[in-house]
C-alpha cells in the first residue's frame, strides 16, 4: 500500500479510511477533552481521561509527520488551511501541558473537526471552503492595513475618553492602559457597561467613538465579501476557459 495514497487522498479507499480514522480521534478527543470538566470525577477516572487524551495527542503529532512527509509540498502544507489548523492543535495542547498553571487552549483542537469535510467528501463544501481560503488572501493586504488602522483608533479613543474621565472616575480611567478595555467594548459596540463616561465631555467622545465603531463592524464584513465575489468571478472564468478547451459552449 501507497504511503502517500494512503495520507494524501481521499480517493482511494485506505485514504477514506484513513481520513474517517483520524475524524474519529478527532471526535473522542473532544469528548475525552469535555468529560475532564466535570467536577466530582473520581481521582483514578480523571487520570484515565488525562492518559488517553496524551495517547490520542501523541498520534495526531505521528499524523502530522505523516502529512508533511508525504506531501508533494511540504511548506505549503504547513501553510496551508488544514496544516495551520493541524499545528495550532498540537501545540496549545503541548503549551498547556508544559505550562500547567495557564489557560487551557485544548478546545482549539475541535477545529479539527472541519476535517469532516474531507474525510466524507463533501466535495461542495470542500470547494467551498477553498474559496474562502482565496477570498481571505485576496483581502490580505487590506486586512493588515484595517487592522493597524482600528489599533491606532483604539489607542485614540483610550486617549480620548482618558481625558475627559480620569478625573472624575479614577478607578476606572485612571491610565490609558485602564481606558484600553473602554475603547475595545465600545469601539466594538459591544458595550458591556462596566465602564461608562460620566462626564458631558465623555459622552460626546464616546458618542464620535461609536460612530467609528459601526465602521469598524461592517469593513470586514465588505472585505471578505469583496474577496469571495472574486473568488466566484475566477472559478467561472476558470470553468468557462476548461469548457472551451475541450470544445464546450461557454456559457
Amino acid at each position: 500500500m501507497n504511503l502517500r495514497h494512503m495520507v494524501q487522498r481521499s480517493d482511494t479507499v485506505a485514504g477514506r479510511w484513513f481520513d474517517r480514522s483520524v475524524l474519529l480521534l478527532i471526535v473522542a478527543s473532544v469528548v475525552l477533552m469535555s468529560l475532564s470538566t466535570v467536577p466530582g470525577l473520581p481521582p483514578a477516572l480523571r487520570t484515565a481521561l488525562g492518559a488517553a487524551e496524551f495517547v490520542i495527542i501523541v498520534l495526531f503529532t505521528v499524523e502530522y509527520g505523516l502529512r508533511i512527509v508525504t506531501a508533494d509540498n511540504r511548506w505549503r502544507f504547513v501553510r496551508s488551511f488544514y496544516g495551520i489548523i493541524d499545528l495550532t492543535a498540537l501545540v496549545t495542547f503541548y503549551l498547556t501541558l508544559a505550562w500547567v498553571g495557564m489557560m487551557d487552549l485544548r478546545a482549539v483542537r475541535a477545529l479539527r473537526l472541519l476535517r469532516v469535510f474531507r474525510a466524507f467528501e463533501f466535495r461542495r463544501y470542500i470547494v467551498a471552503t477553498a474559496r474562502i481560503g482565496r477570498a481571505l488572501k485576496y483581502a490580505r493586504d487590506e486586512a493588515v492595513v484595517f487592522l493597524f488602522a482600528t489599533l491606532v483608533l483604539l489607542y485614540i479613543a483610550a486617549m480620548g475618553i482618558n481625558h475627559f474621565e480620569s478625573q472624575a472616575q479614577p478607578e476606572k480611567f485612571d491610565s490609558v492602559f485602564h481606558s484600553l478595555w473602554w475603547a475595545v467594548v465600545t469601539l466594538t459596540t459591544v458595550g458591556y457597561g462596566d465602564a461608562y463616561p460620566i462626564t458631558l465631555g465623555g459622552r460626546l467622545w464616546t458618542f464620535v467613538v461609536l460612530l467609528l465603531g459601526m465602521g469598524i463592524v461592517a469593513v470586514p464584513a465588505g472585505l471578505i465579501a469583496s474577496g469571495l465575489l472574486r473568488a466566484i468571478e475566477e472559478e467561472r472564468a476558470e470553468a468557462r476557459r476548461t469548457e472551451e478547451q475541450v470544445g464546450g459552449t461557454p456559457e
